[in-house]
C-alpha cells in the first residue's frame, strides 16, 4: 500500500502507539486494539495516517480500505488546477457541479486521474456548451453519489452489522472492510460495460419516440404507488422497512425492464416508469398491481397517460407527466386510471378499459375523462 507523501516508513513499537494516543494498555479492549494496530502497520500504514483516521468521518477499522479508495493522491487543489490549466475557482465549480464537497486546499487529495477527468469535462464543455455540460455533470454526480451510498449501505447492512452482532473483533471488521473495498475496485469496469448497453438502448428508444422535435418524445408514462405505506412504515423496524421498499423497488424495476419499459425513478413507495409502447406500459402497471394486490399491509394503485414529454437529464416533465401523477393520487386502492389517449394507442386484446367518468385532478381547471384499466 502506498504511503502519503511525507510519511516516514518505520515499524512502530507498542510504546509508539501509546505515545500517539492510539493504544491504552489498561483499556478493556487493549489486546484487540493492539492486534489491529500491528496489522495496519504490517500493511504499511503509518502512525500519522492512523491519527488522521481519528478525525470526524474516519475510523481505524476502515483505514486500510479507505487508503485503497483514492490511491496515488499527491496533488493539492492548486496543483490540480495548474496541471489541468484551470483556476482553483473553476475546479471548485466543476466539483460542485458533480456534487463533491469542498476540500482542504492544503491536503493532497487528488491524483493524476483527476487531471484527466477535468480535461474530459473541458472537452464536453467545448462540444455541448457550458450549461449542457454542467447539467450533465449534475446528473452524473447525483447518480454516482447514489451508487456510492448504495455500496456503503450494502457493506454496513450485510457485512459490518453481522460482525458487530457476533461481537467480532476490530481486526475482523478491518479485514472485512478491506475485502469489500477490494471488491469495489471492480465496479468501474462493470459500470463501463453496463453504461454502453444502456447507451445503445437509449439511442434506440429515443429514435423511436422522437417526432420531429429534439425537445420532446412521445411515451406512455405511469405512476404506481402503495396506499397505506406511510402509516404502516411508522410501525416497522428499520429492517422491515428496508425489506418492504426493496421488494417494491426490485419488482418495479424487474417488471418494467422485462416488458420493455424503464423505471425513471423510485421515490419510496412510488415508481415512475415510461415505455414506448402503450400496451407495454399497461402491462407493467397491471403486473405491479397484481403482485401487491394480496399484500395485507399495503394496496397498489396507479395512473397512466400518453403523449409528448419533455426529456431533461434522464427525467421527464410536462403536463402529460403531471396528469399521470395526479391520476395515481385520484385512483382508489387496486385501481388503475388511464386517459383515452393512452387507451387509443393500445392494440393488445388482453387489456380491457372501462369508462370511469370525469374526475378533477389536483391542479387542473376542468374535469378529465378517464378509464379504468383491467386484465380480464
Amino acid at each position: 500500500m502506498s504511503r502519503d507523501e511525507g510519511d516516514v516508513p518505520h515499524d512502530p513499537s507498542v510504546a509508539a502507539y501509546e505515545a500517539a494516543g492510539l493504544y491504552d494498555p489498561a483499556a478493556p479492549n487493549a489486546a484487540e486494539r493492539l492486534e489491529l494496530l500491528e496489522w495496519l502497520s504490517a500493511r504499511g500504514v503509518s502512525i500519522e495516517q492512523m491519527l488522521r483516521s481519528r478525525r470526524p468521518g474516519g475510523a481505524l477499522t476502515g483505514l486500510a480500505g479507505d487508503l485503497m479508495v483514492n490511491p496515488g493522491a499527491h496533488l493539492r487543489l492548486a496543483e490540480l488546477a495548474a496541471r489541468a490549466g484551470l483556476t482553483v475557482d473553476q475546479v471548485e465549480a466543476i466539483r460542485r457541479t458533480a456534487g463533491l464537497a469542498p476540500v482542504d486546499p492544503e491536503e493532497p487529495r487528488f491524483a493524476d486521474r483527476d487531471v484527466e477527468s477535468l480535461a474530459a469535462f473541458s472537452l464536453g464543455t467545448r462540444l455541448f456548451g457550458e450549461p449542457a455540460a454542467r447539467h450533465f455533470g449534475r446528473v452524473m454526480g447525483t447518480s454516482l453519489a447514489r451508487i456510492a451510498e448504495a455500496v456503503v449501505s450494502m457493506f454496513l447492512l450485510n457485512v459490518e452489522e453481522p460482525i458487530r452482532e457476533a461481537h467480532g473483533s476490530e481486526l475482523e471488521l478491518a479485514q472485512a472492510n478491506l475485502r469489500a473495498t477490494e471488491t469495489v475496485e471492480m465496479v468501474p469496469s462493470v459500470l463501463q460495460s453496463v453504461f454502453r448497453s444502456h447507451l445503445e438502448e437509449s439511442i434506440r428508444r429515443f429514435r423511436l419516440a422522437r417526432e420531429g422535435s429534439s425537445e420532446t418524445v412521445r411515451f406512455a408514462i405511469g405512476f404506481v404507488d402503495l396506499v397505506g405505506f406511510t402509516a404502516v412504515s411508522r410501525h416497522m423496524t428499520p429492517r422491515e422497512l428496508t425489506d418492504t421498499i426493496e421488494r417494491f423497488e426490485s419488482t418495479a424495476h424487474d417488471t418494467a425492464t422485462a416488458k420493455g419499459g424503464r423505471v425513471v425513478k423510485l421515490i419510496g413507495d412510488e415508481a415512475m416508469f415510461v415505455a414506448i409502447d402503450a400496451g407495454a406500459a399497461c402491462d407493467i402497471a397491471l403486473t405491479l398491481v397484481e403482485h401487491f394486490a394480496g399484500d395485507p399491509a399495503v394496496t397498489p394503485r396507479g395512473g397512466l397517460t400518453y403523449g409528448a414529454l419533455v426529456n431533461r437529464g434522464g427525467d421527464y416533465y410536462g403536463p402529460v407527466v403531471n396528469l399521470a401523477a395526479r391520476l395515481a393520487e385520484l385512483a382508489v386502492p387496486n385501481e388503475l386510471l388511464v386517459t383515452p389517449e393512452l387507451a387509443a394507442k393500445v392494440r393488445d386484446p388482453r387489456l380491457h378499459f372501462e369508462p370511469a367518468g370525469k374526475r378533477l385532478p389536483k391542479g387542473f381547471d376542468e374535469p378529465v375523462s378517464l378509464l379504468t384499466l383491467e386484465r380480464p
